[in-house]
């Protein structure tokens, strides 16, 4: 345990990861990014939560400013970074919180580690939907090579990754494989531990008509087969916009899921 907070990189296979964390003698909690966001995305939640919490939070590999590019953007490798953050950090138990893609890597990690993980909070994300199909893998590549030479323009700030759009759009297609509903059914029936949803109303980037409300409606039937897995909340907000205008939701759920009013 550190009393201090501390910020540094963590070595990982062939890259290293820009991280932070609170320290403290608080209940350990983890936040993984949005699939193209940092960790910044976090600090209103953080801050709701207070300095009762240690906060760990960390740029997965080609995002942010530091962490650096790597030969495996894979999902799979995008869950076991938790592990590697955590380990670096000496912390062996941790509520894990994701926002999108984020959402996805903790229910992933849950699922795997019920002696480890102390609850788990899906933020906008972790619905099992067979939402890809070859139209949509067509329509995926078409938006990144669009937004291609606006991403590049960004990249310096750290606000946008540094993988080519080819690599970001193949990121948004394995999503897709992995949220579907025989793959990711399974994962969510198997976590034993306390799990809670916050889902937004309306649609985000790349969404089109009701394609969002459909997919948050899967929901009902992972509620209904486990009954460790509750929707906390379903607020205003949209995808994009819920770290930012409803903290306080995703805040509660945290709470929620490590049994403290904390």
């Amino acid at each position: 345990m550190t009393n201090t907070q501390w910020t540094g990189m963590v070595p990982v296979d062939d890259t290293a990861l820009a991280v932070t964390d609170t320290g403290g003698s608080g209940t350990p909690v983890i936040y993984v990014n949005g699939q193209f966001a940092t960790q910044g995305y976090w600090r209103h939640t953080i801050a709701e939560l207070g300095p009762r919490w240690r906060h760990i939070t960390y740029d997965m590999r080609g995002r942010g400013r530091k962490s650096g590019r790597s030969a495996d953007y894979s999902f799979a490798t995008m869950v076991t970074d938790v592990d590697a953050v955590l380990a670096a950090r000496g912390v062996d138990r941790a509520v894990v919180v994701g926002w999108s893609y984020g959402a996805f890597v903790a229910a992933h990690w849950a699922s795997r580690n019920p002696d480890r993980a102390l609850g788990a909070v899906m933020v906008e994300g972790a619905q099992p939907y067979d939402w890809l199909d070859d139209a949509m893998e067509r329509r995926i590549r078409k938006l990144f090579r669009r937004f291609a030479p606006l991403v590049a323009l960004a990249r310096p700030t750290g606000l946008t990754p540094r993988l080519t759009a080819a690599q970001m759009a193949e990121c948004n297609i394995e999503l897709g494989k992995v949220a579907r509903a025989s793959s990711m059914g399974p994962v969510l029936d198997a976590i034993a531990v306390p799990a809670r949803y916050v889902v937004a109303s309306g649609s985000s980037l790349g969404s089109k008509g009701d394609e969002q409300e459909r997919i948050r409606a899967s929901l009902q039937a992972v509620t209904e087969r486990n009954p460790n897995i509750e929707i906390s909340a379903k607020v205003a907000s949209n995808h994009d916009m819920i770290l930012k205008k409803d903290f306080g939701a995703v805040a509660k759920a945290v709470r929620q899921v490590a049994g403290t009013r904390g």
